[in-house]
Order: C-alpha cells, then sequence, then structure tokens
C-alpha cells in the first residue's frame, strides 16, 4: 500500500512569494512542505528593488540587517548623450526617514540574494525547500488536496489540508484549474542580464538612448556583488544571443562604445512583456500567490515586491484556519489582495509608458507604503469621528516610552504572530486580555507613554479609544472602549479563536 505524506500546507515554487508564506507558516508551527520544479535556486537579479513596506514585513521576518547589508541604494542615472558627454539624474526619490515610516526609500538587492536569505531565515526555523520536485497532478475535495509529485524519478503521493500555488506566471496549477488570466502583452520584448564587464564605473546606472525602443541599453551595476545588470528592448521575433560574445556586440552596437567589454554572463534571459492578473485567487482548497495570481512589467519594482506581500497575507490567515478559524477567513486574502495587484498593474504599465518617453523617475508611488485595505471585511471601526488613518490601514511606526523608562518603536511591539491592542487611557481591567493578544494601555497607569507625541501624530486617538493591529501590521478596528463586547466579539466574528496565534 503506497504511504502518503500527510501535511497541513503544500507549496509549490520557493520564490520569493513562496518563501515568504513557508517563513510565515514555520514561525507559527503549521505544518508544510515546500517543493520546487527547479533543481537549483533562481540564479537571477530579476526583481532586484525591495521596497519600502516590504523592507518592514522583512523587519518582521528577522531578515531586515541580512537584506541590508547585502545590498546598497540605488545610484543614480547616467544618461549618455549623443555627442559625447553626460548628466546624472536622481531617478529614486530619496527623503529621510520619519518616525511613522522609517525605511523612506527602496534598496537595490539581487533576487538571488534576497532568496538566499529567506532561504538561510527558513533554515533557522528548521525547514527547507525542495528543489527538483515537480508537482505532476492535483486533486482536491472537501477535505483537502491529493498531489502526485516527482523527484529524482520516484513517484510520491502528498495529502495537505491546502495547496498554495507560487509557481510563476506561467502557473500549471492555475491553467489546469481553467483559472482565467485576461490582460494583454504590452508590445515590448527585452532582455535582462547578470554579467561581469569592464569599461564603466559602479557610481551611476548607465543609460544609453533613454527613451528610443530600438536603441535603448542600460547597464546598472548589481548592490553587493561585482556583476551589472543589463536591460534593454530587442526585436519582437528571432533568437537573441544571451552569451558574453552576443551581448557584448549588442552593448558595443548601443553604446557606440569600444572600451565596454562584457567578460562572462551568469544568467541572462529575453521575455515578453505582460500585465494579466487572475479572475480569482482561490478554488476551493487550492490558492494562487505572486505571478501565477499577476504578472507585471519590470518598470517600477512591483513584481517581486507585491508577491511577498501576497504571502504576508495569507500566511497568518492560513495558520489561524488551520488552528481552528472559520474557513471564509480565506476568502479575504483574494477580497483584499487582488485589488491592489489590479492597481500595481495599472502603475507599472504606466510607469513603462513613461520610460518609453525616457522618465525613468520613481517617487512614493513604487513604496508601497499607501497600500491598505480599506472597506475590507475584516476593518471594523465604531467611534464616529472624522480621521485620516483608518480601519485597513498600514500600521505606521511611532516611539514610545515603556513604564520601566526604555523607550521602544512600535514596529518592535507589533513584531511576531501575535495580534496587538493599544488603548488609550483606558483604566486597569476595563479591557480582558486574550491569547495571542498583546494588550498595551497609553497614559496614566498604562505600561506606555507617548512622550515624544510621536503615537498621537500618527494615530490620533483618543482617550478611550482602542486600537486592534493584525499580525500582518495592518489595522483591524478602531473602537471606543464603551463597546464592552470589543474585542471578544470581534475575534468570535472572524477567528473564533485566537490560539497560539
Amino acid at each position: 500500500m503506497e504511504k502518503i505524506f500527510k501535511t497541513d500546507v503544500l507549496i509549490c515554487g520557493a520564490g520569493a512569494a513562496g518563501l515568504t508564506l513557508a517563513i510565515e507558516l514555520a514561525r507559527r508551527g503549521i505544518a508544510f512542505h515546500l517543493i520546487e520544479k527547479s533543481p537549483a535556486p533562481f540564479g537571477g537579479s530579476r526583481g532586484k528593488g525591495i521596497q519600502p513596506r516590504t523592507l518592514e514585513i522583512f523587519e518582521d521576518l528577522g531578515i531586515l540587517e541580512q537584506i541590508a547589508a547585502a545590498g546598497g541604494v540605488y545610484p543614480p542615472m547616467r544618461h549618455y548623450a549623443e555627442g559625447g558627454g553626460y548628466r546624472d539624474e536622481e531617478v529614486i526619490e530619496h527623503a529621510p526617514p520619519t518616525p511613522a515610516e522609517p525605511y523612506p526609500h527602496p534598496l537595490m538587492v539581487p533576487q538571488f540574494m534576497t532568496e538566499r536569505i529567506m532561504r538561510e531565515r527558513l533554515l533557522g526555523l528548521g525547514h527547507q525547500p525542495e528543489f527538483g520536485c515537480e508537482l505532476l497532478s492535483v486533486e482536491q475535495n472537501a477535505q483537502g488536496v491529493i498531489a502526485k509529485v516527482i523527484s529524482d524519478t520516484q513517484e510520491r503521493t502528498l495529502s495537505a489540508r491546502w495547496l498554495v500555488a507560487a509557481d510563476g506566471g506561467r502557473s500549471r496549477i492555475r491553467q489546469a484549474l481553467d483559472i482565467p488570466f485576461p490582460g494583454k502583452t504590452l508590445g515590448v520584448r527585452a532582455i535582462v542580464a547578470d554579467v561581469t564587464l569592464s569599461g564603466l564605473t559602479r557610481d551611476a546606472w548607465h543609460c544609453f538612448h533613454q527613451g528610443d525602443m530600438a536603441r535603448q541599453i542600460m547597464l546598472c551595476p548589481l548592490a553587493g556583488t561585482d556583476l551589472f545588470q543589463v536591460q534593454g528592448p530587442v526585436t519582437a521575433q528571432g533568437e537573441i544571443d544571451l552569451t558574453a560574445e552576443g551581448l557584448d556586440a549588442l552593448v558595443a552596437e548601443r553604446t557606440g562604445r569600444s572600451d565596454i567589454r562584457i567578460r562572462s554572463v551568469s544568467w541572462a534571459s529575453a521575455y515578453n512583456m505582460n500585465a494579466r492578473l487572475a479572475e480569482q485567487y482561490r478554488v476551493g482548497r487550492i490558492l494562487l500567490v505572486g505571478d501565477a495570481a499577476h504578472i507585471h512589467p519590470p518598470t517600477g519594482g512591483q513584481g517581486l515586491n507585491t508577491s511577498v506581500q501576497d504571502a504576508y497575507n495569507l500566511g497568518w490567515k492560513l495558520a489561524a484556519v488551520a488552528g481552528g478559524a472559520p474557513d471564509a477567513l480565506l476568502d479575504t486574502y483574494e477580497e483584499e489582495r487582488r485589488p491592489v495587484a489590479a492597481a500595481m498593474l495599472g502603475l507599472a504599465t504606466h510607469l513603462l509608458e513613461a520610460q518609453k518617453r525616457g522618465d525613468m523617475r520613481r517617487g512614493r508611488e513604487v513604496h508601497q507604503l499607501d497600500i491598505g485595505y480599506a472597506g475590507s471585511s475584516l476593518a471594523q471601526e465604531d467611534t464616529g469621528r472624522q480621521r485620516t488613518l483608518l480601519a485597513g490601514d498600514r500600521a505606521p511606526d511611532a516611539r514610545v516610552r515603556r513604564a520601566g523608562g526604555e523607550s521602544v518603536r512600535l514596529f518592535d511591539l507589533l513584531k511576531g504572530t501575535h495580534w496587538t491592542l493599544f488603548g488609550v487611557e483606558i483604566p486597569a481591567g476595563q479591557i480582558a486580555p486574550l491569547p495571542g493578544v498583546h494588550l498595551h494601555i497609553l497614559g496614566a497607569g498604562g505600561d506606555l507613554t507617548d512622550e515624544w507625541g510621536e503615537f498621537n501624530q500618527a494615530y490620533d486617538l483618543v482617550a478611550g479609544e482602542v486600537l486592534l493591529v493584525r499580525p500582518d501590521g495592518y489595522i483591524a478596528a478602531i473602537v471606543t472602549a464603551k463597546n464592552s463586547a470589543f474585542p471578544e466579539e470581534y475575534f468570535a466574528k472572524f477567528l473564533t479563536h485566537q490560539g497560539k496565534h
């Protein structure tokens, strides 16, 4: 009789989305198995921009310092003129950190380094991907899924309560489910390659013929490596020579310079830019994350970041349902994340059109700090006050002082798998503690004081108001403490019980 391996969640795809979900489940003690069809980790730089909101997520996941050490800031873009000379332009909007937004600009980290750091974090939690393992077939019923996989020529059967498809833009799982993937091909074919070269300095992102889609070529030094990333549009048809010799000839032709020499190629790809969005993110026990659910043009650095945030949204919900929360909680994943992907598709497409005109500037619109879930069925408000910060919004950072005297950031208080409840000047005992919810009271007699006024500036709460923050750092509810049934009523409605989650 065939032995069937059982787990709670089977994750197909060990890219950034799959790894984020695996880390989220691992730190909550949820059983999972992470498989990847490729025999080895992805070795390219395709998604190299880590946006500020993703940096905040990486802080919570425990990898921010490693990410910051591995990468660096974006250099200025150096535009070379036809007749000689050049001008430098800052394409990334730089702003100082604020108490509410500690990471004001993106970092450049090649994708292969980001995913390596994520695998190391996952290994520290006692798990690792199974590479060279391909999903052959999957069936589902009311209890879960039965998956056939093959690795090292050996077929196995895996049984899981849920299957998460993180298997990329050509997702076989999405196709098997017949989920429509409407959108459009954007009429741009391009190359991206990681190379070693000579003849260029590493203090700038070198750009030739910006806005000319027949001749444009860009060469960007990849932070934390000795590599450059080569990017440029190519003809829509025909084979593209991605060898060192082929890229050397392409660069020489488009730059008009003989001193820039491609010495070696570590990874290269030619691809057609698409903007597509799955019509649904869930079919029964199977859910889509990342590129399996949406694909973007690379402009604006939204793809990898949106994928990470998909998995960050789904992870705590899967864990909660595995622990007894209503299955309907999983429907809020698509409810919250699909509109975000639709907006990101529009933004990336708009930025591509701007790039065609020669405009490479990027500002707050790509930082993903303003993304939220206002209007989500998980968002609750009953204070009756007009405010700028709403349930569903990202929870800002701020400094507060502990009763013991030391200062602490809200992000430190939020870090982890728990929910967090803040009350302002609420009498002791008025809010009952709940399992899995960290309770903090600001004001006289509380454990925190708003000494610098940063909490008030960020949240604008008044005495008697209560703020509930979700495990993924978004505001679940803003209510008055007079609501004596809160937060028990909230958790009874959405999560049944918290347990260890």
